[in-house]
C-alpha cells in the first residue's frame, strides 16, 4: 500500500479533501499546486503557475485548473471540482473518485459506470510544464474525454475578472493551441499526444471563490477564462498525454517524456524520502544562479532561511555539489554587500545583523560532513573576511562593543531577527540592543573561526579571533543570563526583555557556546515545559504576556500572533540537536517519538512536507506557508543526527 494514499471516503468528504494540498515544483521555482479534488481554494493554486520575469518578480497563474470530461453513450460525466459564491459546488466530480495515492506522483483513480479512469499529474523537472497522463483502465464501450482549460494569466498576488481586455486569439499548434491573454506573458501551448479536435467556445467562469483567501481576510472571488476544450477518443488500456507549457512540446515524445519524469521520481513511500523529495522542490535555478526559495506558495529568496536551510536541504542527503551551487551564489551576494556594492543577485535581507553569522554557521556544518581542509579550500577565505567585516566595525546594522558582545540598534523601528512581523509599520517583537542568539552566533563562529584560522596556520588572526570570543563569552553570560538561571531574550539599555522564548535554545545547540553543562541543562529543560509542543518550539511561553498562539483570522491579527505563542518546527530541530548533546544516547528515544509529531503531518495541509507553522495550542493545527525550506531542512538534519547516535 501506498504510503500517501487517501481511499473514497476521504477523498469524497469535502470537509477532509479541501484542507489537504499538494505541491510539485521545478529547478526553476514554477509548480503545480491545488486541493487533493482538484478543487482551487486560494488565489496561490493552479496547475502552470510559472516566473515571468519580464513582468516582475512574481510567479504567475496561466493554467488554473483543467476540467475533465467522461462521455458515454451521449452521457457526459465532468470529473471537475469548483467551488462557487453561495457554497455552491460544480460540477462536483469528486463523487467519481475512487482513491488516490503520491507513491511518486499525484495519481487519482475516477469511476463512472464502468469506466474506470486513472489521471497522474507530473510537473517536469527542467521546463515549466504540467504533464497530465489519462489512462482507460476499464471501459465496456466507446468512450470520449474532453478536457477543459481554465485560464487565469495573472499575478499570484492578484485575481483576474471578466474584461474586454483579453485576447481571445489562439494558433493550432501540433495536436493543441497556444494563446496568450495578455500581452508581456508568454505563450501558453496546450497539446496532447494524440490527435484531438479543439472546439473553439470562448466563455467566462464567474464567481469562483478561494475560502483560503476568504479565512485570510482577503477577497476571494475571481472570473476564469475558458477559451473551448480539447475532444478525443480513447480506448481501454490507452494512454493519452495532455502538455501545458511556455514552450511548444513534441507531441510524440510526450509519452515518452511522461513515463521518463515519473520513473526519475524519489518514492514516497516513507518519512525521509517525504522529505527529501519535499527538500529538493526548494533548490531553485534562476538568473544564472541557484537559490533556495524559503517556501512556497509565496516566499522567496531570504538570506537567513536560505543559510539555516541549506545544511539540511542538501548535505544531509549526500548533495554536496547543490550545498556549493547554492553558496557560490551566496558568496557572490555576500561580498557585493561587504564591499558596499549593489547586490546582483535575488537575495533578500542579507543586511539583517544575524545573517552573515548564520553563513559561518552554515559553512560550519558543511565541515562537519566533509573535513577541514576541504572547507578551508572552499571557504576559509570567506569565513575569515566575514568576521573581520564584522569584527572591524563596517557592517552597518552591528557594533561590536567592548565587552564583545554584537549590539544592534534600531529594534523598535525595523525588525531585526527572525521574529520579524509588523503592525502600523513597526516591528510587533521590537528585538533590539544585545540580542540573544546574534551573539549566540557571534560566539560560536568566533570559535569556529579561530580553529579555521590555526589549520590554515595565521596564528596572528586565531588569536584575535579567540581572545575576542573570551570577551564574548563573559560578556553573554553577565549580559543573558538572569537570576533565574534562563536567558533574557535581549537587553537594551535598562531594557531587559524577560519573556521566555525559544532563541535561547541556540547556544545550547551550537557546537561553541558560552554556557557549560550545568547551564545548558538547566536553560533546556525550561524550553521542554515552557515551550515544547509537538510540532516543535513555541516562539512565546504560555507563561509571558501577550501569549497569542492561534493564528487565525485576518492579517493583522495573524501578525500579532505570529511570533508571540505559535510552533515553530525548525526551533524544534535545534531543540532536538540540544537534546541530543547535552544527554546523549539517553535522549534518542524521547527525540524518536518528537519526530512522529512531524511524520503526521505529512498526511495534512500539504501533503508530504511540513508547513510554516503551527497553532501553539491544541489540536496544532498547521497554518501559514504549505511548505516551509527550515522546517523540513531542519527535521531532515535531526533524522542524520539520530543515524550517528544509533551507530554506537
Amino acid at each position: 500500500m501506498s504510503y500517501l494514499r487517501f481511499d473514497k471516503t476521504q477523498m469524497t468528504n469535502l470537509e477532509d479533501s479541501l484542507k489537504k494540498e499538494i505541491l510539485r515544483s521545478n529547478r526553476s521555482g514554477a509548480y503545480s499546486c491545488t486541493t487533493l479534488v482538484d478543487c482551487n481554494t486560494r488565489k496561490y493554486h493552479g496547475l502552470l503557475v510559472v516566473p515571468v520575469p519580464e513582468l516582475d518578480d512574481e510567479n504567475h497563474v496561466l493554467l488554473s485548473s483543467l476540467d475533465a470530461t467522461v462521455i458515454q453513450h451521449g452521457a457526459e460525466f465532468n470529473l471537475g471540482l469548483h467551488k462557487y459564491q453561495g457554497n455552491n459546488f460544480s460540477p462536483r466530480g469528486h463523487k467519481y473518485i475512487r482513491e488516490f495515492d503520491s507513491l511518486k506522483v499525484p495519481t487519482t483513480i475516477y469511476r463512472v459506470g464502468g469506466v474506470v479512469l486513472k489521471r497522474e499529474e507530473v510537473f517536469q523537472h527542467f521546463a515549466d510544464r504540467i504533464i497530465i497522463r489519462y489512462t482507460l483502465l476499464e471501459a465496456h464501450s466507446a468512450t470520449t474525454l474532453r478536457l477543459q482549460p481554465y485560464l487565469a494569466f495573472r499575478s499570484v498576488r492578484e485575481f483576474t475578472h471578466e474584461n474586454g481586455n483579453v485576447n481571445t486569439d489562439y494558433q493550432e499548434v501540433k495536436n493543441g493551441i497556444k494563446t496568450c491573454m495578455y500581452k508581456g506573458y508568454p505563450d501558453l501551448f496546450m497539446q496532447l499526444s494524440k490527435k484531438n479536435e479543439f472546439v473553439f467556445n470562448p466563455d467566462w467562469y464567474r464567481g469562483l471563490e478561494y475560502p483560503k483567501e476568504q479565512e485570510r481576510g482577503y477577497s476571494g472571488i475571481e472570473d476564469l477564462y475558458v477559451p473551448g476544450y480539447f475532444e478525443f477518443t480513447i480506448k481501454k488500456g490507452e494512454s493519452v498525454v495532455f502538455s501545458a507549457g511556455i514552450e511548444e512540446a513534441d507531441p510524440k515524445k510526450l509519452p515518452e517524456l511522461a513515463e521518463f519524469e515519473v520513473n526519475v521520481r524519489t518514492p514516497r513511500d516513507n518519512f525521509y524520502h517525504n522529505l527529501v523529495n519535499s527538500a529538493h522542490q526548494f533548490v531553485v535555478h534562476r538568473d544564472h544562479g541557484d537559490y533556495i526559495l524559503a517556501g512556497y506558495p509565496w516566499f522567496k529568496c531570504r538570506a537567513r532561511d536560505m543559510f539555516i536551510s541549506l545544511p539540511g536541504l542538501t548535505i544531509t542527503n549526500g548533495e554536496f555539489d547543490k550545498f556549493e551551487a547554492v553558496m557560490a551564489t551566496a558568496e557572490k551576494g555576500i561580498r557585493e554587500f561587504i564591499e558596499g556594492e549593489p547586490l546582483s543577485v535575488k537575495i533578500y535581507e542579507i543586511n539583517q545583523p544575524d545573517v552573515l553569522l548564520w553563513a559561518v554557521w552554515c559553512i560550519q556544518q558543511y565541515g562537519k560532513m566533509t573535513d577541514m581542509q576541504t572547507v578551508i579550500k572552499k571557504y576559509g577565505k570567506l569565513v575569515q573576511d566575514i568576521m573581520e567585516f564584522i569584527r572591524l566595525g563596517n557592517h552597518p546594522a552591528i557594533d561590536v562593543h567592548d565587552n564583545g558582545l554584537l549590539y544592534a540598534g534600531g529594534g523598535a523601528d525595523r525588525a531585526l531577527t527572525w521574529m520579524n512581523s509588523h503592525a502600523n509599520g513597526r516591528p510587533i517583537v521590537p528585538r533590539s540592543g544585545y540580542i540573544v542568539e546574534v551573539n549566540a552566533l557571534w560566539y560560536n563562529a568566533l570559535m569556529f573561526s579561530t580553529e579555521i584560522c590555526r589549520y590554515m596556520k595565521n596564528e596572528t588572526v586565531a588569536l584575535v579571533f579567540e581572545t575576542t570570543a573570551q570577551k564574548a563569552k563573559d560578556g553573554f553570560l553577565e549580559v543573558f543570563l538572569n537570576q533565574h538561571g534562563y536567558l533574557l531574550d535581549y537587553v537594551d539599555g535598562n531594557m531587559m526583555d524577560w519573556s521566555v522564548r525559544p532563541n535561547m535554545i541556540f547556544p545550547v545547540a551550537f557546537d561553541y557556546s558560552p554556557l557549560d553543562q550545568k547551564q545548558k541543562k538547566f536553560i533546556l529543560d525550561m524550553c521542554t515545559k515552557e515551550l515544547l509542543t509537538p510540532k516543535g518550539l513555541r516562539s512565546l511561553s504560555p507563561k509571558s504576556g501577550g501569549y497569542n498562539p492561534m493564528y487565525v483570522g485576518p492579517q493583522v491579527q495573524r501578525d500579532y500572533a505570529y511570533h508571540q505563542g505559535t510552533a515553530w518546527p525548525w526551533l524544534g530541530g535545534f531543540y532536538m540537536e540540544a537534546c541530543l548533546k547535552v544527554y546523549g544516547r539517553s535522549k534518542v528515544g524521547f527525540v524518536e517519538r518528537q519526530l512522529v509529531g512531524y511524520e503526521e503531518e505529512l498526511f495534512y495541509h500539504c501533503i508530504g512536507t511540513i508547513p510554516e507553522l503551527f497553532d501553539g495550542n491544541p489540536p496544532f493545527h498547521g497554518r501559514g506557508a504549505i511548505s516551509f525550506a527550515m522546517n523540513v531542512a531542519e527535521i531532515m538534519r535531526v533524522v542524520k543526527l539520530l543515524d550517528k547516535y544509533n551507530e554506537y
